[in-house]
């Protein structure tokens, strides 16, 4: 799968693309059987975001982290060349008031530049009643936004950061609604959030993100620790990360 001219100048203009389909139902229902298996194990409660960087123990989340139709379209907006960075789920229960605050992904990555891009990719359906991502348009552009620390509780962010954003840009935020077994792909400066989960249903998504070679580290992310990164694609002359092992083959 590869994107078309108009969706690669649709991110570079907005920030984001979404509505891309990765999985048929069947490999759709098999993923989310996966997942459910896990957060049996797990409990819900670390199922909400404690299930970081997974894909070194679960082959269904190195799956999907390395699924040709994602790849071709991370590397359709960053070249060739494609090392993963992490991966997170966001699972939220309903209803409850657990919401994600405005925020930018790269603030508290420690990276430098500061480029980064993320694949949305929906265990279940996502909408505006279960607590569908929002994104503002264009807002990657603007640099990094002053970030501090949300005033309202059941923020799920790590270290419950919160960008500033104006009345202006909420006007132009855009839901990201998705079936299970599509994606949406943010640019990592891109301002984005998400209201609570106000239904029954879960409401869960895994993040796959995604950098070029030539971005580094250069001081702790916010779990105060280095990133694992894994070339995937292409070539890694920088070398900026080490090299770290595939946790499984590549199908």
């Amino acid at each position: 799968m590869f994107l078309n001219q108009q969706q690669v100048s649709d991110y570079k203009t907005n920030g984001f693309i979404t509505g891309i389909q990765v999985t048929e139902e069947d490999e759709t229902q098999r993923y989310r059987n996966l997942f459910d298996q896990l957060e049996t194990k797990e409990g819900r409660e670390k199922c909400q975001i404690g299930l970081v960087d997974r894909h070194f123990d679960q082959k269904f989340i190195w799956e999907l982290a390395t699924h040709p139709s994602i790849l071709d379209c991370v590397s359709d907006l960053i070249g060739p060349d494609v090392l993963l960075l992490a991966t997170h789920f966001f699972c939220k229960y309903g209803p409850q008031e657990k919401f994600v605050a405005w925020h930018q992904d790269v603030t508290y990555w420690g990276l430098e530049p500061a480029e980064a891009i993320t694949a949305w990719f929906a265990i279940d359906d996502s909408d505006r009643e279960n607590g569908c991502m929002s994104v503002i348009p264009e807002s990657h552009h603007d640099g990094i936004r002053e970030h501090g620390k949300s005033d309202q509780a059941g923020n799920l962010l790590s270290i419950n950061q919160e960008a500033s954003v104006t009345q202006e840009d909420e006007k132009r935020a855009f839901d990201l609604i998705l079936k299970a077994g599509e994606m949406s792909i943010h640019h990592g400066k891109i301002i984005h959030g998400s209201l609570p989960n106000r239904s029954t249903r879960r409401r869960c998504g895994l993040t796959i993100r995604y950098i070029p070679p030539w971005v580094k580290q250069i001081e702790e992310n916010s779990m105060k620790r280095g990133w694992k990164v894994i070339l995937l694609r292409g070539q890694d002359q920088e070398k900026n990360f080490g090299e770290c092992p595939m946790p499984f083959s590549i199908n």
